[in-house]
């Protein structure tokens, strides 16, 4: 027998994902050194803004959807709660860590762990809502994926700097 949840509750953790990032990266603004890491935090800011309205806009949309049928509910369940607990920015360590920072370098570190973290959990939003959503996901996924090549090419580029 299927096991169905809402997935406008993995719907709401997506939202409060980008917010919470959405906040990381205004703080990383005000520990940033140099203009061009400045404008970028600014710009990924922007786009977890952009993130969080498409979660919104799907939230509306969603209803109930079936566990994938590798797992049992409790084990689904268990998981995504696992990915959630797990991420950066809702277990502390993202704010803990932009806190002790001392470089540039290290807020961007920190903005990796959180573009990676996000991704992991778009990965797995993406076998959970209907197949009408999955495009809105992926592209959510896709900019992530962006947002982490940008971040490694800034430190990439601060340590050239630093040489």
């Amino acid at each position: 027998m299927a096991h169905f949840f809402h997935a406008n509750e993995i719907a709401n953790i997506a939202i409060k994902i980008e917010r919470r990032g959405r906040e990381f990266y205004l703080q990383a603004v005000d520990r940033a050194e140099t203009p061009r890491v400045k404008e970028m935090f600014k710009h990924l800011a922007e786009e977890e803004a952009k993130h969080e309205g498409i979660f919104r806009s799907m939230l509306a949309r969603l209803g109930k959807v079936g566990v994938p049928p590798w797992a049992t509910q409790d084990e689904y369940m268990q998981y995504i709660e696992a990915l959630i607990e797990s991420h950066m920015l809702f277990n502390s360590l993202g704010q803990k860590f932009l806190e002790r920072a001392e470089s540039e370098k290290e807020v961007i570190e920190a903005a990796m762990g959180f573009e990676k973290d996000t991704m992991l959990f778009f990965l797995e939003m993406e076998e959970l809502v209907p197949s009408s959503e999955k495009y809105a996901v992926h592209q959510c996924y896709e900019e992530e994926r962006k947002h982490l090549r940008e971040l490694s090419r800034a430190s990439a580029q601060l340590e050239a700097d630093a040489a």
